[in-house]
């Protein structure tokens, strides 16, 4: 199933039992928004990733060989969420 983006555009899929992670662009996406989300094999959206903080959008993703996905934002932080929850388990700055 095709996955249309909710804002910007897809950059980045991960495929996962439960459905496909979306990371979208950050460019001109909303700030108040995640641009990471699950969405399930029906087009429902499970969840939207935590944020380190409400004004910053993630730029990079990628899978974990343990499960977790690790992120960076355009704030400097970088976290690792749970695939399954969206929310962060760990996180750091890197400025």
């Amino acid at each position: 199933m095709p996955l249309t983006p909710l804002y910007t555009s897809v950059e980045k899929t991960i495929e996962l039992k439960i459905g496909s992670v979306v990371f979208e662009s950050h460019a001109g996406f909303p700030v108040d928004k995640s641009n990471i989300y699950l969405v399930s094999s029906e087009g429902e959206i499970l969840w939207e990733a935590e944020k380190p903080a409400q004004n910053v959008l993630f730029t990079k993703m990628r899978l974990n060989d343990d499960g977790t996905i690790s992120t960076f934002t355009n704030g400097g932080q970088f976290c690792d969420l749970d695939s399954e929850t969206g929310k962060i388990i760990s996180e750091s700055s890197f400025r």
